[in-house]
C-alpha cells in the first residue's frame, strides 16, 4: 500500500477565531459575521438549430451582503459611517474578514471591495432579561477576493 499524505491539514479551522479589518485597522470586537457568499446565475440559452436541450452559460455574479454583530459600547464608529451614507456622503471601505487557526495565526483572508453600510440596527431592549445590547451592521460590497488561503 502506498504511503500517501493528505495535501492539507485534515482538521478544519474553528469559526470563532476571526477578526474584521478595514483601513488597515483590526476590529476584533465582532462576535458574528454572516453572509460571506457569492453566487452566479446560470442563463439558459438555446439556438434554433440546437438539439432539444438547453445550454447554460454563466450570468452575473451576485455577492450577498455581510452582516456583522457586536456588543454595543461607547464606540459609535459604525453609527457614524451609516449616518454619513444616509446623508449622501458615500464612503466606501475595503473590508477584510480574517480567519485564524488555534494559535492565532492568519490562515484565510477574504477581501471585500467597495463596502458601505446599508443597514444599522440595535437589538431590542427588555428590562426583564440580562441580555447584552447588540449592534448590527449590514455591508453591501462589490466583490470578494482571497489574498491568503493556507
Amino acid at each position: 500500500m502506498p504511503d500517501v499524505k493528505a495535501p492539507h491539514k485534515p482538521d478544519p479551522y474553528f469559526s470563532h477565531s476571526f477578526y474584521v479589518e478595514w483601513n488597515g485597522i483590526i476590529h476584533a470586537g465582532f462576535v458574528e459575521c454572516n453572509g460571506l457568499s457569492s453566487h452566479q446565475t446560470a442563463i439558459v440559452y438555446r439556438e434554433g438549430t440546437d438539439p432539444p436541450n438547453v445550454r447554460k452559460i454563466p450570468g452575473m455574479i451576485n455577492n450577498n451582503n455581510i452582516t456583522l454583530k457586536r456588543g454595543t459600547t461607547n464606540n459609535d464608529e459604525l453609527w457614524q459611517w451609516r449616518a454619513k451614507i444616509a446623508k449622501g456622503e458615500i464612503e466606501r471601505r475595503e473590508v477584510s474578514i480574517v480567519l485564524m487557526d488555534e494559535g492565532g495565526r492568519e490562515k484565510i483572508r477574504w477581501n471585500l471591495t467597495n463596502c458601505w453600510p446599508v443597514t444599522w440596527s440595535i437589538s431590542h431592549f427588555d428590562a426583564m432579561n440580562n441580555d447584552l445590547s447588540v449592534e448590527y451592521i449590514e455591508l453591501a460590497h462589490e466583490g470578494v477576493t482571497v489574498d491568503k488561503w493556507s
